[in-house]
């Protein structure tokens, strides 16, 4: 399968300790592969359609998915605590390993 490799930059604090304000990770973009608990996406705010987010996935459920920012503190992360489980359709990429 031919993969397009896209270069995303962190915003914010959300995804700290693993990754701080201003990394860039690696990803490839999503082309329907299975979405696995702990794996890195990038997706579009299912309420903000001019927003793209990066969370590490909890949990798959046949209705979506749930994600969580890493940083510990549950007032740095909007994530689906906040805006429900991400369809997949939303998916943009996921990060390299």
């Amino acid at each position: 399968m031919d993969q397009s490799f896209l270069n995303v930059k962190i915003r914010g604090d959300s995804m700290w300790p693993s990754y701080k304000d201003g990394d860039t990770i690696e990803c490839h973009e999503y082309k329907g592969e299975d979405v696995l608990r702990n794996d890195i996406i990038v997706f579009t705010h299912p309420f903000k359609s001019d927003t793209i987010c990066v969370k590490r996935v909890k949990r798959v459920t046949d209705d979506g998915i749930f994600v969580e920012g890493d940083n510990p503190d549950p007032l740095s992360s909007e994530d689906s605590h906040n805006f429900g489980l991400v369809k997949i359709s939303s998916i943009i990429a996921i990060k390299v390993a």
